[in-house]
């Protein structure tokens, strides 16, 4: 893989209404369970090399409520035959191959890069972009921009007269919208942004 590639993430998970599990807990990234993993291969210039959608079978809570297909378009069908999420990590690992020394890996916000570290340490998974510096491309943009209030996808979009292709909150066709900002990024403020690496590769 080549130093300039980004690999770009953006996760789907079990959600619900009322933001309440049916344990009655509020949800959160220690127990959401990822059931997409969105990813988008892409230049700084913002060429897709490739992109995959890693579907995945949740465990703990194996039904998903109305709320969340209506919300992903993921269906119950979708993920019946999905893989685990170890298995589905060891699929995109796969996938990913041998990054560059230098690799970097993004998402807008930080809520993936969490929901990425919790969920594979409560699972035993070892996602190989952990083992890399991750960048959060919404500070970047945001610190590039000035604006900060309309920082969602969709209204990041917007400021550059462009519109969202594809479907809202799925993975892969978010991270394919993520990747499409990225010409217009300072990526001199990239080395000040980057989060160290939170797995020894």
């Amino acid at each position: 893989m080549k130093p300039e590639t980004l690999l770009v993430i953006d996760l789907e998970a079990t959600c619900w209404g009322d933001q309440r599990t049916p344990d009655c807990e509020p949800q959160s990234v220690e127990n959401m369970e990822v059931i997409e993993l969105g990813c988008a291969l892409a230049t700084r210039e913002g060429k897709v090399l490739d992109s995959q959608s890693f579907l995945v079978r949740p465990t703990r809570y194996p039904v998903l409520s109305r709320f969340c297909t209506e919300l992903t378009s993921i269906t119950q069908a979708m993920i019946a035959e999905a893989p685990d999420y170890r298995a589905a990590i060891q699929s995109l690992n796969n996938w990913l191959g041998s990054p560059a020394e230098d690799f970097r890996w993004c998402s807008w916000g930080n809520y993936d890069r969490l929901h990425l570290l919790a969920q594979s340490q409560s699972d035993g998974a070892r996602p190989l972009p952990l083992a890399y510096p991750h960048l959060n491309l919404k500070r970047l943009w945001r610190r590039t921009t000035g604006q900060k209030k309309q920082t969602g996808l969709s209204s990041a979009l917007a400021f550059h007269d462009l519109s969202f292709e594809g479907n809202h909150h799925r993975g892969v066709d978010d991270a394919r919208n993520i990747a499409r900002l990225l010409p217009f990024m300072d990526w001199s403020l990239e080395s000040e942004l980057l989060t160290p690496p939170e797995l020894a590769k």
